[in-house]
């Protein structure tokens, strides 16, 4: 049957498919919209089938805040090039993606592809997405954080976002100071708030690497132990958030810095998100 530029443009509008896409659907389905919509999640399917295996090492990077401002959450859609990432539809999904996962308070990635989306799954957006740019896509990182001010900050390449929740503002205007402490996150990269967030066996290691440098220095066993302990707070200072030294003034740490801007102001909790 001879299916109409209309009826094409229908469908396209329904989907978001392309042109002859849509066309080769509707000729297979016989005119039957549903059947139609079918044939082409199936495409998207298979695409998603045989790309399984790529690697994701592009894609964008969003952040949101509560009106509140006591809420951060963060998403990274990825997706195969960078071609695909930089494009005007996919950023907007990126968004919406966020969007939906704000509003229904979702708390991670399968909570999220869990979500409807117009008639369907998130899920199987994302593989209806799949098959119309012919890329693997996916929902790589989604992160909440919590705090009395929370600060967003995305690098300029959109692939490296950073959520800061600062706690003990009291009332203070903490926009620049979220964004200093944020910008230090993604420049210098910690591995905890301070020492007390830093799990046992980064710790452990840290302990066996430094007295194995001290052992190779030719130091006595018995102060293996000593010197290690002290490599050990180098490694807080240089690899926690709060003791790190501020990279806009060396003169004083993250924690020195935040307590200037207002007595006793620190971070409860930061994330920090990279793609590739």
């Amino acid at each position: 049957m001879a299916i109409t530029a209309q009826e094409v443009n229908k469908l396209r509008q329904m989907t978001g498919a392309g042109m002859m896409d849509c066309k080769k659907a509707l000729t297979e389905a016989e005119g039957d919209f549903e059947k139609a919509i079918d044939i082409l999640r199936k495409k998207g399917q298979k695409v998603s089938a045989s790309r399984a295996d790529r690697e994701t090492k592009e894609g964008t990077i969003v952040t949101a805040v509560s009106a509140d401002g006591a809420t951060g959450t963060l998403l990274s859609l990825t997706c195969e090039t960078d071609f695909v990432a930089k494009n005007e539809e996919f950023v907007a999904f990126a968004n919406t993606l966020l969007d939906l996962a704000t509003k229904n308070a979702a708390t991670s990635v399968e909570q999220i592809l869990a979500l409807p989306f117009e008639n369907i799954t998130v899920a199987d957006k994302i593989v209806e997405m799949t098959g119309k740019i012919g890329e693997k896509i996916e929902i790589s990182h989604y992160e909440v954080v919590k705090g009395e001010a929370v600060v967003p900050y995305i690098h300029s390449n959109g692939k490296l976002g950073v959520l800061v929740a600062l706690v003990n503002v009291n009332g203070a205007e903490v926009e620049e100071a979220g964004k200093d402490v944020a910008m230090q996150i993604a420049a210098m990269n910690p591995v905890a708030v301070d020492k007390d967030g830093v799990d046992a066996s980064t710790i452990e290691r840290e302990i066996e690497v430094g007295k194995e440098q001290a052992r190779q220095e030719g130091k006595p066993e018995e102060m293996l132990e000593k010197i290690a302990m002290g490599k050990l707070q180098k490694f807080y200072k240089e690899n926690t958030l709060l003791s790190q030294a501020f990279v806009k003034d060396n003169s004083k740490s993250i924690a020195q810095y935040l307590d200037g801007v207002s007595k006793g102001m620190t971070v409860a909790a930061f994330k920090r998100v990279s793609i590739g």
